[in-house]
C-alpha cells in the first residue's frame, strides 16, 4: 500500500493514478482527530489493526481524486528523528576523497561507523515536486539520493533478525548537502551542511513494509536534467538497514514516524540554478525535485 499525504493535509492511498482518501474513515472510525499529523496517521496504521483495514475499504470503495492533480506533500513532515547514516557506501566514500579531500578510512568495525548517524532537522523537509533553494553562502552543494525507513513500533534494543518487524515502510529521502565551505578540515559540520532549510526531501509517499521483501535487493536512480547522475543498488551498502536498526536502538528508543535514511551512493553531483532532478527508488518510486539559488 503507498500512503501519501496530499493538498490541504489528507491522508490518502495511492491506486493506480488515484488517491483515496483514507483520513475522513479514520476520523469518523475514532481513530484519527481532525487536524492530525501523519505522524499520527502512521503510527495509527502501524498499531490498530482496525485502522490498516479502514484504509484498505477507503481504497477500494472511498472517493478518489487523480493523482495527476493532486499536490503530493511529504509523507511525514513532523518526525520525531530522521537518523541519517554517514558514508555508508564504499564507493561514495572513494568519491568524496577526491571531491572534498575526505579521508577514507578503512572500515574495521560497523559499529564504529554506524556512530556516525547524523541528525538532519525537521526544518528542511520539503515534498515531490518542491524546490531545493541554494544558500549564497555555498559554491558547493551536492544531491545524495537514499532509501529511508519509516519505523511503526516502538523500538529498543531490536535485534538484527527482528529489525525489519518495526519498519512501517520505506521512502525516498533526499539528503541535500554543502560541501563548501564547512565540508573540509571541520569536525561535527553535518547537522548544518546538511540542515539548511529545503535540505531534506521526502517522498513520494510511503509504500508499507509488505510491498518491499527485501530492502537490500533494491536499485537507485537518478537522472538530473534528463541525464543519467546515478545508478546504484542498495546491495551495496556497508552497513545495511537491520543493522542500522540493531545498532541505534541498542543506544536509544526508535518511535512510531521516526526515519532511517541509509546514506547515499556513488554518483553525488553538484547542484545549479535551475536544475530539475527526477530520483527512483525500485519498488518505491519516482520522486522530482527543482532547485534555484537564494534569492
Amino acid at each position: 500500500m503507498k500512503i501519501c499525504h496530499y493538498n490541504n493535509n489528507q491522508a490518502g492511498v495511492v491506486v493506480g493514478d488515484q488517491v483515496f482518501n483514507i483520513s475522513d474513515a479514520l476520523i469518523k472510525a475514532g481513530l484519527a482527530r481532525q487536524g492530525y499529523t501523519m505522524l499520527e496517521i502512521i503510527d495509527a496504521l502501524a498499531n490498530n489493526p482496525k485502522a490498516m483495514d479502514i484504509a484498505r475499504d477507503a481504497s477500494k470503495s472511498g472517493t478518489s481524486v487523480a493523482l495527476s492533480s493532486t499536490k503530493l506533500l511529504a509523507p511525514i513532515q513532523n518526525p520525531g528523528s530522521l537518523w541519517a547514516a554517514a558514508a555508508n557506501y564504499y564507493a561514495h566514500r572513494a568519491e568524496m576523497v577526491e571531491r572534498v579531500g575526505s579521508a577514507n578510512k578503512a572500515v574495521v568495525n560497523k559499529d564504529d561507523l554506524m556512530a556516525e548517524f547524523f541528525l538532519k532537522t525537521t526544518s528542511s523537509i520539503i515534498g515531490p515536486g518542491d524546490t531545493i533553494i541554494l544558500p549564497k553562502i555555498s559554491k558547493l552543494v551536492d544531491f545524495e539520493c537514499e532509501l529511508c525507513a519509516v519505523i511503526g513500533k516502538r523500538a529498543r534494543k531490536v535485534t538484527e533478525d527482528q529489525a525489519l518487524n518495526y519498519v512501517f515502510g520505506y521512502t525516498i529521502c533526499w539528503d541535500i548537502s554543502q560541501r563548501d565551505p564547512w565540508g573540509k578540515g571541520i569536525h561535527n559540520t553535518r547537522n548544518i551542511r546538511k540542515g539548511f532549510d529545503t535540505f531534506s526531501a521526502l517522498g513520494p509517499w510511503i509504500v508499507t513494509r509488505d510491498e518491499i521483501d527485501e530492502p537490500q535487493n533494491l536499485s537507485i536512480k537518478v537522472l538530473q536534467n534528463g541525464n543519467e547522475a546515478m545508478t546504484a543498488h542498495t546491495s551495496d551498502m556497508i552497513c545495511g538497514l537491520r543493522e542500522h536498526i540493531r545498532f541505534l536502538t541498542s543506544c536509544l528508543t526508535l518511535r512510531p514516524g521516526d526515519l532511517i535514511t541509509t546514506g547515499t551512493p556513488a554518483g553525488v553531483s553538484k547542484l545549479r540554478d535551475g536544475d530539475h532532478l527526477k530520483g527512483t527508488i525500485e519498488k518505491i518510486g519516482s520522486m522530482e525535485l527543482f532547485v534555484k539559488n537564494e534569492e
